[in-house]
């Protein structure tokens, strides 16, 4: 098995309609990178939804955008620094739509009077074909008795005789 190792990235972005895509296939190349591509589709899902309804209903237009992976769990968190975007209001069905597709998500408020809307994605097994057993091939060119077959005299060898016979068996 493959140990993890815990990625970042950071990605500053000034929302316009043309960038969503743009912010879309870069992240998908990063997830790409960092071995997630079964991540891709709903990461980007949900960032292109977030950036979506930044660029409409925000007046500041400049979001970050992180991701951490840390080995079971990729977290995606968006933070904008429009103190008059509200996501209980203007960004309800946006998030309504990511809660539907993630595994948890979140808005909370930093130091500096932003707002950090975040969600995650539990890494996912991956398809497992299940093993077929194949008998080995023969190397030897005559075959052997398995020990079971043979009768127990045959492996226990003739019982001795005289001086070489166990103390207590004379």
């Amino acid at each position: 098995m493959k140990t993890a190792v815990p990625c970042y990235y950071h990605l500053d972005v000034e929302v316009s309609p043309e960038r969503v895509g743009q912010v879309s296939r870069i992240l998908a190349a990063h997830l790409r990178y960092w071995d997630l591509e079964n991540l891709t589709v709903p990461v980007c899902h949900g960032a292109e939804l977030l950036l979506r309804a930044i660029d409409a209903h925000a007046k500041v237009k400049h979001t970050s955008i992180e991701m951490w992976w840390n080995g079971q769990h990729l977290i995606t968190a968006f933070g904008d620094d429009d103190p008059d975007l509200r996501p209980d209001q203007d960004l309800r069905s946006c998030l309504a739509d990511i809660a539907a597709m993630s595994d948890g998500w979140g808005c909370c408020a930093s130091d500096g009077g932003s707002k950090i809307i975040w969600f995650s994605q539990r890494a996912r097994a991956g398809q497992r074909v299940p093993l077929v057993p194949v008998a080995p091939d023969s190397t030897l060119r005559t075959g052997l008795k398995v020990p079971r077959e043979a009768p127990v005299a045959v492996l226990a060898g003739p019982a001795p005789v005289g001086d070489d016979a166990p103390e207590g068996s004379r």
